[in-house]
């Protein structure tokens, strides 16, 4: 076990999120760049990033129940012997309630999406749409297949670049709420491709979801700009036939920040001026995050679970801890 502080390796965060990983977008906890924090004294550890004089922690405590909240106050301990506070990401409603217990003040920042795939189909008139959209990239010449990210790493880098130049030039890539492609867990993701003509033009990749509701999560998808309506759809359908066939129980669309908000999802303490400005940027704020865009494709599969995920920042809140979890999410 790693000292106070210490490093811990990806085989230890791995194995401590297949046991304690109710997040259904804890693996993003591997994602290169973040750090982690453990405790001796207690099993499970704690994913961050460094912003600023903050440490942006992501997913709560990755712990037994029954010593999370040890491990946040070592944590939380941690932070001041470094002269850091503490904001966290995407908590859980039992994270939620945790942290406001141990002093956070805690605010809904928006809400993950989620179908069960046991009996789903894409069969009744809500998914007209999807179905035509699909039956058109068919019809197209699309060629879908699972493949290893090292036999397609160049060209899906190639993807990305086009991706990234077709969202503007003043756009950039996204990270630690998203997933990637590469590193030493890429072992553990599956990675499905899109071809036309034999050339990859999109890709979709999948992380393990861990936890009550096990399956996978939709953790990454890319396109080049011009490809035909449906692509992307057409790919995930695959997936979900494929994971539907190897018994799987859920696939996760995962977070999408300043969707879903509502009164009703607030935990006792809640800030009302965060709430403000978390609205503000669920009515005004697609520059900054693309919630709109993300919201439409995951609600055209018509998820039947909407779980509220919260911030939380140790103290009172602070718009300035909002601009740096906006910064290390590369957002701004």
């Amino acid at each position: 076990m790693a000292a106070v502080g210490g490093t811990v390796g990806h085989e230890y965060v791995l194995e401590s999120l297949r046991k304690y990983g109710e997040n259904p977008s804890g693996f993003l906890a591997l994602n290169t760049g973040n750090s982690y924090f453990a405790d001796p004294a207690a099993d499970g550890f704690v994913a961050y990033r460094e912003a600023g004089r903050y440490l942006v922690q992501f997913g709560g405590v990755f712990g037994p129940p029954d010593g999370r909240r040890s491990l946040l106050g070592a944590f939380l301990g941690h932070a001041r012997s470094a002269g850091r506070r503490v904001v966290a990401i995407q908590l859980q409603r039992e994270d939620a309630e945790l942290y406001a217990d141990c002093g956070f003040t805690v605010n809904q920042v928006g809400a993950s999406y989620s179908v069960p795939l046991p009996g789903y189909s894409l069969r009744g008139s809500r998914f007209v749409k999807l179905r035509n959209k699909i039956s058109r990239a068919r019809r197209s010449g699309l060629e879908v297949l699972e493949a290893p990210y090292e036999a397609y790493a160049g060209q899906l880098a190639a993807i990305d670049r086009s991706w990234l130049v077709g969202k503007g030039r003043h756009v950039k890539e996204i990270e630690f709420l998203v997933g990637q492609c590469g590193g030493p867990v890429q072992d553990q993701r599956r990675l499905l491709v899109g071809r036309l003509d034999g050339a990859p033009v999109a890709y979709i990749s999948y992380s393990p979801a861990f936890g009550s509701r096990p399956g996978w999560l939709h953790d990454l998808s890319r396109r080049l700009p011009d490809v035909p309506p449906g692509v992307m759809e057409a790919i995930n359908l695959h997936a979900v036939e494929g994971f539907q066939r190897e018994g799987a129980e859920w696939l996760h669309f995962g977070f999408t920040p300043f969707t879903g908000l509502a009164p009703e999802h607030e935990v006792p303490g809640a800030s009302p001026t965060a709430g403000r400005f978390m609205r503000f940027l669920a009515d005004r704020g697609e520059k900054v995050y693309p919630a709109a865009s993300q919201l439409a494709y995951k609600d055209k599969w018509g998820p039947q679970l909407v779980l509220p995920e919260y911030l939380a920042f140790h103290g009172r809140a602070s718009l300035g801890a909002v601009w740096q979890v906006l910064r290390v999410t590369r957002s701004v």
